[in-house]
């Protein structure tokens, strides 16, 4: 009974969003402010898939709606906690009796998230360690959830999106859930990266303690810090520090080690008290193969080159583009917005001529969806890239991305030839 009042509490949000979206392609007007708070009551307690698909969503700042995507973005940083009974109900399973194995356990959250929130504890011997728990009977609420996740992507094709790649798509993001949902794989994916990192003294990796966690349950060393989207007002000279450890980070994450930790929203990065950047939650990792780098770099140095065709032609190695007449004109104005960033010498990633020129462009983005079409296999990929766009923009980041970019243009140069 439960399951099937959840369900309908689902079709009726995704009946809701898919009219609003509809009001707007035919020309009416839609209250995306009042939409986007039903989504964040109605998810914020339903936790699970659908709400994930919206912190995704939320993520696409310069795409969406601007009222719409800031109450989107309250789902990252203040969805309902789940009642602490139902917590310690998974605690149990995991332990037995907690006195055994903590002096003490927060019953308040450290952090509430779409497939689990976060309790400090104290062991016997007086570590303190977090605790990350899964929702409880969200394995088993998964397939349900994901069921009517399907259908309210079905709502692409409104925007004549292909039904073959709207199911390539829900497969992708289906797999990065089934996978979030799998604590041991986490475990071993903040394994690889403390030691892979070990070198760097200005990153911060948590230590899985594998003794203590289990299927639905990660405990790990408590590292402290200060969230990234807490910095807005921080110091400049340490704000464009952690802009340029963060860049790198990601840069070499992906080029010399082929993955990407995929959940790039502000609340998984935090800096300590030692002025370390903290990487927090590898519950999503992907990897990233080197034949989509190659024709990445290649999109975006046909990008920053200001040529349509190379634009179009790099789309369609990427599977990215169908049908005929190239979108030409939007491409064009896609890349004088964009190539500023990557202007030789220092740029400010906190002008918002870039973020405006951005969102003017996205009702023709969505206009022209029956041709430009992001390939379904990269939706991890694009929304990570473009949350740490959006986390470079609220350090206020100024970079040298021209010098940035030149090598990993060389370097897909050579790889592609």
């Amino acid at each position: 009974m439960r399951e099937r009042g959840r369900s309908r509490r689902l079709l009726g949000l995704g009946a809701r969003t898919g009219g609003a979206m509809l009001r707007s392609r035919l020309g009416g007007k839609t209250d995306w402010r009042a939409l986007g708070e039903a989504l964040f009551e109605g998810l914020s307690e339903l936790k699970g898939p659908a709400m994930k698909l919206a912190q995704i969503v939320s993520q696409w700042d310069d795409l969406l709606p601007a009222d719409l995507a800031d109450e989107l973005a309250r789902l990252q940083r203040q969805a309902e906690p789940m009642p602490w009974a139902r917590i310690r109900e998974s605690l149990e399973a995991q332990y037995g009796e907690l006195e055994r194995v903590f002096t003490d356990v927060e019953t308040a959250p450290f952090a509430s998230a779409s497939m689990g929130q976060v309790h400090r504890a104290r062991t016997l011997d007086g570590e303190t360690v977090v605790l990350k728990v899964q929702y409880p009977g969200l394995a088993e609420v998964l397939e349900s959830d994901l069921a009517q996740v399907r259908r309210i992507l079905r709502l692409g094709r409104w925007f004549k999106v292909p039904q073959a790649r709207l199911d390539a798509l829900f497969e992708e993001l289906a797999a990065s859930l089934r996978g979030e949902l799998d604590y041991r794989a986490e475990a071993e994916a903040l394994a690889r990266y403390r030691s892979r990192y070990a070198h760097l003294d200005w990153l911060v990796v948590p230590q899985p303690l594998l003794s203590l966690s289990g299927e639905r349950v990660l405990a790990m060393q408590y590292v402290a810090g200060t969230p990234l989207r807490d910095l807005e007002s921080a110091d400049d000279a340490l704000r464009q520090r952690v802009a340029g450890h963060l860049a790198d980070w990601l840069t070499d994450e992906l080029f010399t080690h082929g993955e990407l930790h995929a959940d790039p929203h502000a609340g998984n990065f935090a800096l300590d008290d030692r002025g370390r950047l903290v990487l927090y939650d590898l519950g999503a990792v992907i990897p990233v193969p080197q034949a989509r780098l190659v024709q990445m770099v290649e999109l975006l140095e046909a990008t920053l080159v200001q040529d349509p065709m190379a634009m179009d032609r790099a789309l369609r190695k990427m599977g990215g583009r169908q049908g005929e007449g190239a979108p030409l004109a939007l491409y064009r104005e896609s890349a004088q917005a964009i190539a500023p960033l990557f202007a030789p010498g220092v740029q400010d990633f906190g002008d918002i001529r870039v973020h405006r020129r951005l969102r003017e462009l996205s009702p023709r983005v969505w206009a022209a969806m029956d041709r430009l079409q992001p390939p379904a296999d990269t939706l991890l990929l694009s929304r990570t890239l473009n949350g740490h766009y959006w986390n470079l923009v609220r350090l206020q980041a100024r970079l040298d991305m021209h010098s940035r970019s030149q090598p990993l243009i060389a370097w897909a140069s050579g790889a592609g030839s």
